[in-house]
């Protein structure tokens, strides 16, 4: 067997297995999945598979949420203007469309801003609060940002304009801004029981508590934030995820119809990958390539034309977006390989002139998943140097940057990913530190990438009913990955087909029962397959459809070759 990964199958919880397939009718399977997910009873168990919107927490449960909602009355009674200042992906965009249409559905005098990446940057700047005391603003919310702007929002209250922070940002230290209100789940004294809500989940608890309603007919956008912000999706997350993937399908917004159309999954049953591949790339590539008010403008279209060419310009920029980013990964490829000694160091920081700002931290997501360390990706210029930063499982990102934050302008973010500006001459020495860290952090096992097993079956324990079940366990993504199994001892039967974009189709058996198998990306295996006198398989089943026929396929994860 191949020893390039770590197989880390779970343990059997036989009891739980059996209490969980007894009380709740399903199959010990899917009991042992559940078991898996550290869900510890049949309550649980039934909560996790059956919670709907009623089991959201109420948004008063933020302990400013009062003093924001008097605030929002306030405006309104006294004709104030009001002002949305959101950021620039998925997560921003769709918490400031939310903002928006609420506050204008209340009868707000509503002005918005959402900064442009490269020129203006992440957060609250002095241009935007100069504007806001310009124009008489009164009333300031800000959407998926606002906790590490100390100096903007003390200079906002100094021009008798209240700020409300909706937000879900870690606080780099004890001191938070002198908001009007703070409502972040993250921050110390919030009030609020479930802390992983995404910026969008949080500007919608924001707009429930204001609007005095439930609005369930805007979980389609809520739940294309957070998907689309890789937040995990447990808790109310997966409430929100699974609530909207049901309602995207039918959705009403003209914007979003015309993006589903576009992209050719009109009609198709959605799940969260479709979110984060198909549709979260093609909304952030406007705030990636040019400004994000293109995809806002989209979102908050009720014009059909309208919408169908803001969709097409879309689609372009997602196409120049690809064709950068590609560019610069084969660059950051090389100087790793030319470069760096993973002996001495565990994180990639690497830097080159002029890197496009918009695709550093797809870049530094796709460097951190292929050599398995955080991945530090810098674009160089003569002022101070944007950088991104994607991390792995057992390395907390945002806490590292704290312990670095001396050599740091400015940086924020999460434990799994980040954005930090940095001078020139400060790149060396930050290297030097945060390497520091994570020699003292990260064991050599952190460092190999390892494959979480959820059960080891033989053939003969799916069929199609199983599958189905297992079904019952999405939306899938961080926090609640898909189910994988693991089969060993298999053989090849037949011809292996190679088809486009490096997939492979073979039928596989253990000389009882036969599957097909789909091996996504794995054409680099072909003659491995082809010569192996066996090999062992982790898989996602799943059940296929092709020309209005269903049956089973093995979605092949890694294939082990003995």
């Amino acid at each position: 067997m191949s020893t390039h990964k770590i197989l880390r199958l779970a343990l059997p919880h036989t009891h739980l297995q059996n209490q969980l397939s007894k009380e709740l009718g399903i199959s010990k399977v899917l009991a042992q999945i559940l078991a898996n997910r550290k869900i510890n009873s049949p309550a649980e168990a039934e909560k996790f598979l059956k919670a709907g919107i009623n089991d959201l927490f109420s948004p008063h449960l933020f302990s400013d949420m009062p003093k924001a909602v008097a605030l929002v009355k306030k405006a309104k009674e006294n004709k104030e203007k009001v002002m949305i200042f959101g950021d620039y992906d998925v997560d921003g965009i769709t918490s400031t469309v939310l903002v928006k249409n609420t506050l204008l559905a209340l009868g707000l005098d509503v002005l918005h801003h959402i900064p442009h990446r490269i020129t203006e940057g992440y957060g609250l700047n002095e241009k935007i609060v100069n504007f806001a005391k310009a124009n008489k603003v009164k009333l300031m919310v800000t959407a998926d940002c606002g906790t590490a702007n100390h100096k903007e929002v003390e200079s906002l209250r100094g021009a008798n304009i209240d700020v409300i922070i909706t937000d879900h940002h870690e606080s780099q230290d004890l001191n938070l801004p002198a908001a009007s209100s703070m409502i972040n789940p993250k921050v110390k004294h919030s009030g609020y029981p479930y802390r992983e809500l995404a910026g969008v989940g949080v500007a919608y608890k924001f707009c429930q508590a204001i609007a005095d309603s439930q609005l369930s007919e805007d979980l389609d956008l809520v739940a294309l934030g957070t998907i689309a912000d890789s937040v995990p999706l447990n808790g109310e997350n997966r409430i929100i995820a699974r609530e909207g993937l049901l309602r995207l399908p039918d959705t009403k917004r003209e914007g979003l119809r015309a993006i589903i159309e576009n992209a050719g999954i009109k009609n198709k049953k959605f799940n969260a990958t479709y979110v984060s591949f198909i549709i979260a790339p093609r909304l952030n590539a406007s705030g990636r390539m040019s400004s994000a008010e293109l995809s806002l403008k989209l979102l908050m279209s009720d014009n059909r034309q309208e919408a169908g060419e803001l969709a097409k310009e879309l689609e372009q920029f997602n196409r120049q977006r690809q064709k950068i980013e590609a560019k610069i990964l084969e660059e950051a490829e090389e100087m790793i390989n030319r470069e760096m000694n993973f002996k001495d160091q565990k994180i990639i920081v690497i830097a080159k002139d002029d890197w496009h700002q918009g695709v550093l931290g797809i870049v530094a997501s796709k460097l951190a998943d292929r050599f398995y360390r955080p991945a530090i990706v810098i674009s160089l210029n003569d002022k101070l140097c944007k950088g991104s930063a994607r991390s792995i499982k057992n390395f907390h990102l945002f806490d590292a940057l704290v312990d670095c934050k001396e050599l740091l302008n400015s940086f924020g973010g999460h434990a799994h990913a980040a954005g930090l500006l940095i001078t020139r001459d400060n790149i060396d020495e930050f290297r030097k530190s945060i390497n520091k860290l994570a020699h003292e952090r990260l064991q050599l096992e952190d460092l190999l990438p390892s494959i979480d097993i959820d059960l080891e079956l033989v053939l003969s324990d799916l069929n199609e009913k199983m599958v189905r079940d297992l079904e019952a366990l999405e939306p899938f993504g961080m926090g609640n990955p898909e189910p994988l199994f693991y089969t060993r001892a298999l053989k090849l039967k037949g011809q292996v087909q190679s088809l486009s974009r490096e997939t492979l189709k073979f039928w596989a058996t253990d000389g009882v029962v036969t599957c097909q198998v789909i091996g996504f990306g794995m054409s680099s295996l072909l003659n491995s397959l082809t010569q192996a006198e066996s090999f062992d398989l982790v898989y996602t089943p799943r059940i296929d459809s092709w020309r209005q026929e269903e049956s089973m396929i093995l979605d092949a994860k890694d294939i082990f070759f003995k």
